[in-house]
């Protein structure tokens, strides 16, 4: 008979997406961009659909690399790929914004981009961002998404680089399967 004991630690359930950070601000960057969509671009414009896709993309691979994380190491770190790639096709979208409607992209030194890097890193609820949208313009809205994306890949990057070592630690299903019965034999 196995007691409770015995599967301490073997196997820990992960998934719990909702409290990483990363997923957070994935959240907030689609309520971003459904709002930016619905009152900046055209009916039927194809972007439309392209843009809340990606950052839809990104959002959910997030959850479900989190729920795949207990039995597949290889399907997190490719599913947070995946939502990384997603976000980049969305940046090169606002950025095409901002170029072709002869706009600003914020840089490095811009007094109203290093307030915008603070309040994004201090905010991780889409309600916030949900309410501060409807007080900017296009410019503002684009590079305020920008950022949130930018934010996001740095902890995209994280996830993956700890998804990787953990890899390395304690290696794939099968070999913390195999330690697991062994352990117990030995009991």
């Amino acid at each position: 008979m196995v007691n409770n004991d015995s599967l301490k630690g073997f196997l820990p359930q992960k998934g719990n997406f909702r409290d990483l950070i990363t997923f957070q601000k994935a959240e907030c960057i689609y309520d971003v961009t459904v709002l930016f969509t619905r009152k900046y671009l055209s009916r039927g414009d194809r972007t439309v659909d392209q843009m809340v896709q990606a950052a839809r993309s990104g959002k959910q691979n997030i959850a479900e690399g989190s729920a795949a994380s207990t039995t597949s190491r290889e399907t997190e770190i490719k599913l947070l790929n995946v939502a990384r790639a997603s976000f980049q096709e969305l940046l090169l979208d606002y950025e095409d914004y901002l170029r072709v409607n002869g706009l600003p992209q914020w840089k490095i030194g811009n007094e109203r981009l290093e307030r915008l890097r603070a309040l994004c890193t201090a905010n991780v609820d889409s309600a916030y961002y949900r309410d501060l949208f409807e007080k900017c313009n296009a410019e503002m809205a684009s590079n305020l998404a920008i950022t949130l994306i930018r934010q996001t890949d740095v902890f995209l990057r994280k996830l993956i680089d700890r998804a990787k070592k953990d890899f390395l630690e304690m290696g794939g299903i099968r070999e913390q399967m195999t330690r697991a019965r062994i352990e117990y034999r030995k009991k």
